[in-house]
């Protein structure tokens, strides 16, 4: 990409970067070289361990550069940035004490050195690329590192795209659109909207464009051709978004085909090791849990019994599991069991309260206080303790740890066009979960099952997780049920 912005932000980055790892390798000598007053594994002077922490953060900065933490794109993916930074720290460390292995004697002065100097380097690194990310974005507002694009196409996702690109924080600019169609764009000036290529070409410099972006494949493969060859002529970074995009919502590869380049497209990578991976973590984790929290599972049922005698201690609902299975879903209950199998509307009639079913649907199916639940339930479902009883579902293989929303029956029609949320378990937690659950609307959740499934990895179960146990936190703190 054509853009001095773009490598004078990479230069910062690499500076603050290194001397982020000064930093940290001189708070690790301080605190344990002279502040602490143990002896040391190998008595070392200041000038050698200048120059033994010289060699690796050269090394260091090497691996930084071979994970991608300099790109120009850095940015857009704030998780993918700190998981590099994890894995970079990780391997400087590994290439520290293969280092010590190799020479047969100790590096640092202190095994506590390299421990301090690994816990240093990565949340040194992570401050300074949190501010950088903030200046940068504060210097956007001022059209500073701005990135110019020319738009090519007249479809639904050349309007779409201007529209996104419109976000101040993105750092790009629409310069142009180019269009067989003189298509209104919302808030485009028409000034910038042009028939043909060519014109566009004629009106606008190109030391001004830094990037094409083709949205279209036009008929004539010369029109394409003079686009692609502009580009390579200008040096200016250029993408082609196929017409289609629905084809392309997984990962993908491009790699060749019996010599010719073809787009192969991932839906999800739940499957072969992905989901071998994720079965032997959720078997994992239930099986610890279960052992673990076995004593809360007694006291839960013991409370349960003893404030309804006359009513069952776990619910069961069927739900859906891949491929359209049928299974049971456990829940600790905490509703009143003369209320199973009945609609709100049912339910607050036999009650002898109609009224509150028009306030139950008005509050997006939610009472503050629902006379169908029980005392004990209020608890439960405040704690999220009802659900606890869905371990043993995971560990039967019926739910994953992480997951889209288990569906009932009658929900499995709104799925027909997305068949790839069907095709892996659904999850106690999701992003939905994690996102506010019944506080966003139903499509949204399904987006967001969506992006799970073609979006999966395990570092991002683990984040749900850890994302969920502060969301249930959080809500048993406040007082809030779903």
């Amino acid at each position: 990409m054509k853009h001095s912005a773009s490598l004078l932000f990479s230069f910062i980055l690499l500076v603050g970067d290194f001397l982020a790892l000064v930093a940290a390798f001189t708070l690790a000598y301080i605190i344990r070289v002279k502040l602490d007053d143990r002896p040391l594994l190998e008595p070392i002077t200041a000038n050698g361990y200048i120059a033994v922490v010289a060699v690796l953060l050269i090394f260091w900065l090497i691996i930084y550069a071979l994970l991608g933490l300099y790109r120009a794109n850095v940015f857009e993916n704030r998780f993918k940035e700190f998981m590099m930074l994890l894995v970079g720290s990780f391997i400087g460390i590994l290439f520290l004490i293969g280092s010590e292995y190799a020479l047969n004697r100790a590096v640092f002065p202190a095994r506590l050195v390299t421990v301090y100097g690994f816990t240093f380097a990565f949340l040194l690194t992570l401050l300074f690329r949190t501010l950088a990310r903030a200046i940068k974005r504060l210097l956007f507002r001022y059209d500073i590192g701005i990135n110019n694009v020319l738009l090519v196409g007249a479809t639904d996702i050349t309007e779409e795209l201007a529209r996104a690109l419109k976000q101040s924080h993105l750092g790009y600019r629409v310069i142009g659109i180019v269009g067989d169609r003189r298509t209104k764009y919302e808030d485009v000036s028409p000034q910038i909207q042009f028939s043909d290529f060519a014109a566009a070409a004629k009106k606008i410099k190109a030391s001004d464009i830094h990037s094409i972006v083709q949205t279209e494949l036009f008929a004539n493969q010369d029109r394409n051709d003079e686009i692609l060859a502009f580009a390579q002529e200008h040096h200016i970074g250029y993408r082609f978004i196929p017409g289609n995009n629905r084809l392309f919502t997984g990962s993908i590869d491009v790699n060749l085909f019996e010599g010719i380049p073809t787009i192969a497209v991932h839906q999800t990578a739940l499957v072969g090791w992905g989901r071998i991976v994720k079965r032997l973590f959720d078997l994992s984790v239930s099986s610890l849990a279960l052992l673990l929290l076995s004593p809360i599972f007694l006291c839960v049922a013991l409370a349960a019994k003893l404030s309804n005698r006359g009513d069952s201690v776990i619910f069961t609902q069927k739900r859906m599991s891949r491929f359209n299975q049928k299974f049971n879903i456990y829940k600790f209950r905490s509703q009143y069991q003369k209320y199973d199998g009945t609609t709100p509307e049912q339910a607050f009639e036999m009650i002898g309260r109609p009224e509150l079913a028009k306030e139950y649907r008005a509050n997006g199916d939610k009472l503050a206080k629902d006379p169908r639940i029980t005392p004990l339930g209020n608890f439960l479902r405040k704690t999220s303790l009802d659900e606890l009883p869905q371990l043993y579902n995971v560990f039967r293989g019926d739910l994953s740890l992480v997951g889209p929303r288990p569906l009932i029956q009658e929900e499995m029609k709104q799925f027909s066009k997305h068949s790839v949320i069907l095709s892996v378990k659904p999850g106690i937690t999701g992003l939905a979960v994690i996102s506010g659950r019944r506080d966003i609307p139903f499509e949204e959740r399904r987006k967001l099952d969506m992006y799970y499934v073609q979006h999966w990895s395990f570092w991002l179960d683990i984040v749900i997780l850890l994302k969920t146990v502060a969301h249930v936190f959080l809500r048993a703190l406040h007082g809030k049920s779903d």
